[in-house]
């Protein structure tokens, strides 16, 4: 399948054009996206996480849920500009007290995020915020965990999706809308 992305406004194309590129990361046959070169340009920064405080600012949003590692970067900014709190999703083991957790795939492999019970109450309506959707393993995942302590996901957000990995579609077996920032060839 052919992957034609869609005309992006001139900050947006900033954004996109920040991310660099990694053939055969983590393994063979992947190619990466890698934030990192965006995280260290301020500007880029700084307009990725604008975008996203645009999208949710005025909604009510009880939560900004980020999971392990690059949701980290962008859920406390967000969360601040909110007035909200902000949750980490983290890998096991890595959280003190209660956990919940949930398995899921990778395109590469398999993994577990957990969430401390407490972190989120019945009833709040959560953003879920990652770096980018692949298969839709780690989000789907992630919905679970706010769903088990009976929180309503509002959205799921992530800087990249690549489509043709149809995360999205996975996604959207839970019913969760999805917003990204861009859209990229795997």
């Amino acid at each position: 399948m052919v992957f034609q992305a869609k005309p992006l406004d001139d900050k947006l194309q900033y954004v996109s054009d920040s991310i660099r590129m990694v053939p055969d990361f983590p393994k063979k046959g992947i190619l990466f996206q890698d934030i990192t070169t965006l995280t260290r340009d301020p500007k880029a920064l700084k307009l990725c996480v604008e975008a996203f405080v645009e999208r949710y600012r005025g909604q009510k949003i009880d939560v900004v849920a980020g999971i392990e590692a690059r949701g980290f970067i962008f859920g406390p900014p967000l969360a601040m500009a909110l007035g909200v709190g902000f949750v980490p999703l983290r890998k096991p083991g890595k959280l003190p007290g209660e956990t919940i957790g949930a398995e899921y795939q990778l395109e590469y492999g398999s993994d577990r995020i957990e969430m401390t019970v407490e972190s989120i109450t019945k009833g709040q309506n959560v953003v879920i915020i990652d770096d980018l959707i692949a298969t839709g393993g780690t989000l789907g995942a992630a919905v679970q965990l706010v769903e088990k302590v009976g929180a309503k996901v509002h959205e799921a957000a992530c800087v990249v999706e690549l489509p043709e990995l149809q995360g999205r579609a996975k996604l959207k077996a839970t019913n969760v809308p999805l917003f990204v920032l861009l859209e990229k060839a795997a």
